[in-house]
């Protein structure tokens, strides 16, 4: 259905994607995955025609897309893009955002148009929305009108550029859930995304891009659990993981904890674990602000295994906590006692002056309320 040939992109001297090539087939998902500033979001722009490739072909069916005789407009019926900036009209309601191009570029009549959109925001579960302006919506909701809006046009690919970037965490599901059901209806989707948990899930190959190209693609199992290349297997783990600093007295905890729940976000872990973790890092971070007094700098490491499905935390402490947290009964301290819950078991190994605490956080699938 869509094939790319030797596309190479440049802005002035400064390559962006150099030969790439590819071939998608009908109803196939593709989620594209990567480093920022590695090309991902060019590549989807040239495939619909709003950067011209500096060399390279692509072709949607019979349609060369580089050619200057070809119709890009006609084309983008048949291939839309949804950005991350949703592009919804201010002036409009949600039901004339979704009629306006059927109408005047499909020639819809109106009532037939409504029709449409209609069934479109229940599908995409705003039908009660219709008449709200954009600024009364949500982002997940002006997401969701983009995606349908983009559906109105009957369009056979669909290209996704970062759609939930924009988006605040707790708005991330609900448009997730919709692309899903898109996914599972046999639309052809390529998907620019940092959702990992998302593009393992729903893809049926993944284009992991790197050195101005497609450094490696292949099903998400390969992918995701035992990539060839090492930019790949470097990119995965790093995704994996999450570093949190604390470097003064006085660190934002609210920030941190933000940071390990956008992780367990990232992760789909349970509401348990994600609490059992909030309250390990917080209760740790207590204990370490007398050091960080002296000028000290503590670093947690958040890991989770996909084989295993187990979520470590590591970090440098002093031995003196150290000590402490080996021999808890002793210690006759509520955040001691709140570790031990938090976590199923701890080890400990020394590192130079300090002690390396690695805690695997305990996983229950209820959040769970504080021992007293």
């Amino acid at each position: 259905m869509l094939r790319i040939e030797n596309l190479s992109k440049r802005y002035g001297t400064t390559p962006v994607l150099d030969r790439v090539s590819a071939e998608i087939e009908a109803g196939e998902v593709i989620s594209i995955i990567g480093p920022s500033g590695c090309g991902k979001s060019t590549l989807l722009r040239c495939l619909n025609g709003l950067e011209q490739p500096s060399a390279g072909r692509i072709w949607f069916k019979d349609h060369d897309l580089t050619s200057p005789r070809t119709q890009m407009a006609q084309i983008r019926q048949k291939m839309n893009m949804v950005f991350q900036a949703f592009n919804l009209y201010d002036h409009l309601t949600v039901l004339e955002n979704l009629t306006m191009a059927p109408i005047h570029l499909k020639r819809m009549p109106k009532v037939q148009a409504e029709s449409l959109a209609m069934d479109l925001l229940q599908r995409v579960g705003l039908v009660e929305r219709a008449l709200y302006l954009p600024r009364e919506l949500s982002g997940g909701q002006k997401q969701r009108v983009a995606i349908a809006r983009c559906l109105a046009m009957s369009p056979e690919v669909i290209l996704l550029d970062e759609p939930t970037s924009a988006l605040d965490p707790t708005m991330v599901s609900e448009v997730l859930a919709v692309i899903r059901k898109l996914a599972s209806e046999g639309l052809t989707l390529l998907i620019v995304t940092h959702e990992m948990e998302f593009a393992r899930e729903v893809s049926d190959r993944v284009f992991y891009m790197d050195d101005l190209g497609i450094y490696e693609q292949g099903p998400p199992e390969q992918i995701f659990l035992e990539p060839l290349r090492p930019k790949t297997r470097a990119f995965i783990q790093r995704v994996r993981s999450c570093r949190t600093v604390l470097n003064h007295p006085h660190f934002d905890l609210y920030a941190v904890q933000a940071a390990q729940h956008r992780f367990c976000e990232r992760h789909l872990l349970p509401a348990g674990t994600r609490f059992n973790l909030s309250l390990f890092v917080e209760e740790i971070s207590v204990l370490l602000r007398p050091y960080l007094w002296r000028g000290n700098t503590f670093e947690f490491v958040t890991e989770f295994s996909e084989t295993t499905r187990q979520l470590t935390v590591r970090i440098d402490i002093p031995s003196r906590l150290a000590a402490c947290l080996k021999t808890p009964e002793q210690e006759d301290q509520l955040p001691m006692q709140l570790i031990c819950h938090a976590s199923t078991h701890m080890n400990f190994m020394p590192v130079g002056e300090l002690v390396r605490l690695q805690a695997e956080i305990r996983q229950t699938s209820a959040p769970v309320h504080k021992p007293m």
